[in-house]
C-alpha cells in the first residue's frame, strides 16, 4: 500500500526525459539494492552521451564555425562557446578551467586576450557582488550589467579586427592555424591521450564499448555531419526528420509540444508535433528521392545546425544527468543542505565542464581557456542580468529587493579568489598555463563544496 502511494506521488510530469523517481518507486518496487544498479548505469550512459556529443560533435563543429567565420578563439568563446555551454552556476569558470588545465599538456596563451577575459571577468563579478551586498538592485543596475556584456564582446571584435593589421605572434599563428587542423588531428588526440590513461580508466573504456555504437548511431541521426566525405543519405534524411521535432521538444517550456493547431484541414485541429513531424517526413522523402550525389563543399547550414544539435544534447544530457543524481540522492537519503551543493552544482556545470575539456584535449585550449570565462559571464551578465531587468522593471523606479544568504557570499569569495589566483600564476608563468594550477583549481573547489555544505548544514 506505502508502495503504491509513494508511486502515485511521482507520477507527475518528469523534469526531462525520463521520471527516475518513478523508475525508483514504480517500476522497481521502491527497492534501494535494484534501484541503485539501474539509476548508475544510467548516469554513465547519459555521460557517455554527452561526452560524445561533446568530443564528436560540438568541438569539430566549433572549429569550422570559426573558420568558416574567420573568428579568432577569443572571438569563438565570446560568441559560439558562451552561446553553447551556458552553465548557470557562476563558480563553473573554476571547474571548467580546473579541467581544462588538468587534461591538456601546459599551454601558452595570447597575453592581451588572456588578461582581458580575466578581467573583465573579475569586474564584472566584483560589480555584481558589491550589488549583491547593497541587498538591492535599481533598473539602472541590471540594465547595466547586460550593456556589460555588450561592451566586452565589442572590445573583443575591436581588439580582433585591430590585430588583423599587425604581426601575429608565433603563439597565436599557430592557434589559429590549428583551429582548421584539429578536426583532422582529433582522432590521433584522443588516441594519444588515451594511452596516458590509468587502468582503472582503460577498464571504464571496455565497459563503455558495449553502448559505443549504438550512442554514436543516436547523434548520427539527430547531428548532421558537416564534411562531404561522411555524406550518407539515410543519414541525412534521418537528420531533416528528426531535427524539427527535437528542437521543437527543446522549446516546450514556451510552446507547449501538444498544443493543437489548424493544418491542411480547416475544421481539424492537430497535435503540433504530429504537423511537424508530417512536414518533416515530407521534406526527408523530398530529400531522399531527387538527391542522388553527395554535396561538393561544406555547407555552412549544415554546419550550423551540427552546432546547434550538439547544444542540445549536451544542454539535454546535463539536465538528465543532474535529475538522475537528484534521484540517487533522494533515494539515499541525503541532506538537501548536500545534494543543492554537489548534485545541483555538478549537474549544472557538467555541460560547460565537459565541452571545455573536449575542446582542450582536441588541440585548442586557448579556446577553452576563453570559453572558461566567456560562457559563466555570459549567463551571469546577460542571463541574469535579463531576469533582474524584468524583475526590477516590475517594481520601477523603487529598488528590487535582494534576499541575503552567506552561501551566495562564499561562491563569490572563491570566485573572486580563483580569478585573481588565476591572473597572477599565468602572469608569473609569462602566460602559460602549468598542469599543476589545474589541479589547484579543482582543489580550490573542493574546499569551496566543504565550505559550503559546512554553511549550509549549520543554518539548517
Amino acid at each position: 500500500m506505502a508502495t503504491a502511494a509513494a508511486c502515485a506521488s511521482v507520477r507527475a510530469d518528469p523534469p526531462g526525459i525520463l521520471n527516475y523517481a518513478a523508475i525508483h518507486a514504480c517500476l522497481l518496487g521502491g527497492d534501494r539494492r535494484a534501484s541503485l544498479p539501474v539509476l548508475a548505469f544510467l548516469l554513465l550512459l547519459h555521460f557517455r552521451v554527452l561526452a560524445a556529443a561533446a568530443g564528436s560533435h560540438f568541438s569539430p563543429a566549433v572549429s569550422r564555425l570559426a573558420v568558416r567565420l574567420r573568428l579568432s578563439p577569443s572571438m569563438a568563446a565570446v560568441t559560439l562557446l558562451a552561446l553553447g555551454n551556458g552553465a548557470p552556476d557562476a563558480f563553473a569558470s573554476a571547474a571548467a578551467l580546473g579541467g581544462a588545465g588538468g587534461m591538456a599538456a601546459p599551454f601558452a596563451v595570447p597575453p592581451a586576450s588572456f588578461a582581458r577575459d580575466v578581467f573583465f571577468y573579475l569586474l564584472a563579478a566584483s560589480g555584481l557582488f558589491y550589488i549583491y551586498l547593497s541587498a538591492e538592485i535599481y533598473l539602472w543596475q541590471a540594465v547595466g550589467l547586460v550593456l556589460f556584456y555588450v561592451f566586452f564582446v565589442g572590445l573583443v571584435v575591436y581588439m580582433d579586427l585591430d590585430a588583423e593589421g599587425k604581426a601575429v605572434s608565433a603563439t597565436e599563428l599557430e592557434v589559429v592555424n590549428g583551429i582548421g587542423r584539429v578536426v583532422m588531428d582529433l582522432p590521433v588526440t584522443m588516441e594519444d591521450r588515451k594511452q596516458q590513461h590509468s587502468t582503472l580508466c582503460n577498464m571504464f573504456s571496455k565497459v563503455t564499448k558495449v553502448w559505443e555504437w549504438p550512442v554514436a548511431f543516436l547523434l548520427k541521426l539527430t547531428i548532421p555531419s558537416t564534411l562531404p566525405t561522411e555524406w550518407n543519405k539515410f543519414y541525412v534524411c534521418a537528420n531533416i526528420c528528426l531535427c524539427p521535432l527535437l528542437l521543437l521538444y527543446s522549446f516546450s517550456s514556451f510552446i507547449p509540444f501538444d498544443s493543437r493547431i489548424v493544418f491542411l484541414l480547416p475544421q481539424s485541429r492537430f497535435p503540433l508535433w504530429s504537423v511537424v513531424l508530417f512536414v518533416s517526413i515530407s521534406l526527408a522523402l523530398s530529400h531522399f528521392i531527387f538527391e542522388k550525389e553527395a554535396p561538393i563543399t561544406e555547407n555552412i547550414a549544415s554546419t550550423t545546425i551540427s552546432f546547434v544539435m550538439s547544444v542540445f544534447w549536451i544542454s539535454t544530457m546535463a539536465g538528465e544527468l543532474l535529475n538522475c543524481l537528484a534521484a540517487i540522492g533522494a533515494i539515499m537519503d541525503f541532506p538537501p543542505a548536500i545534494l543543492g551543493m554537489t548534485v545541483l552544482a555538478w549537474g549544472n556545470s557538467v555541460g560547460d565542464l565537459v565541452a571545455d575539456v573536449a575542446l582542450a584535449k582536441s588541440g585548442q585550449p586557448t579556446i577553452a581557456i576563453a570559453g572558461c570565462f566567456a560562457g559563466p559571464m555570459f549567463n551571469m551578465l546577460v542571463g541574469l542580468g535579463t531576469a533582474l531587468v524584468i524583475q526590477t522593471a516590475r517594481v520601477y523606479p523603487k529598488a528590487y529587493v535582494l534576499e541575503f544568504h552567506v552561501g551566495i557570499v562564499v561562491a563569490f569569495v572563491f570566485l573572486l579568489l580563483s580569478l585573481m589566483g588565476t591572473l597572477l600564476m599565468v602572469t608569473w608563468t609569462r602566460f602559460r598555463v602549468p598542469r599543476f594550477w589545474g589541479y589547484c583549481l579543482m582543489g580550490l573547489y573542493i574546499l569551496f563544496t566543504v565550505v559550503s555544505i559546512a554553511i549550509a548544514s549549520s543554518s539548517g
